[in-house]
């Protein structure tokens, strides 16, 4: 396979997008958001953090008092959205995070959200970023 077709290829694949979390153990805080490409989100979140340039300064700091090890990053729901859908993919994981975001206050967790303020305001904090 040439170089061309592996990129063809690439850019076709169809990604996981969903609802996402980076969840702090020593305190219980979740820090929630969405994205089209959950690996490559979760890269950049690890990538930021570890260089002491994430957008979140909540969340950095953070990262930087207690430590890589007490922070989980995982998927709490995956989207599977239709091509012939009236609703685009990224109203779609608007709500589906407002409903997680309930979900896990209900369940006594310190939410913020990750996702910019145009976002769906919900009863979460919204940090400013950088």
């Amino acid at each position: 396979m040439d170089k061309s077709a592996v990129k063809k290829e690439y850019k076709q694949a169809k990604r996981p997008m969903g609802i996402y979390r980076i969840r702090n153990t020593r305190n219980n805080k979740s820090y929630v958001g969405f994205d089209r490409d959950l690996s490559a989100k979760f890269n950049r979140h690890k990538a930021e953090l570890k260089f002491g340039s994430h957008r979140n300064r909540e969340l950095q700091e953070e990262w930087n008092s207690f430590g890589e090890i007490y922070f989980q990053f995982e998927v709490l729901d995956e989207l599977d959205h239709k091509e012939d859908s009236q609703i685009s993919p990224i109203e779609e994981l608007q709500v589906l995070a407002e409903m997680w975001i309930r979900k896990l206050e209900k369940a006594g967790d310190s939410v913020v959200s990750l996702q910019p303020a145009a976002a769906p305001k919900t009863t979460s904090t919204w940090p400013g970023t950088r």
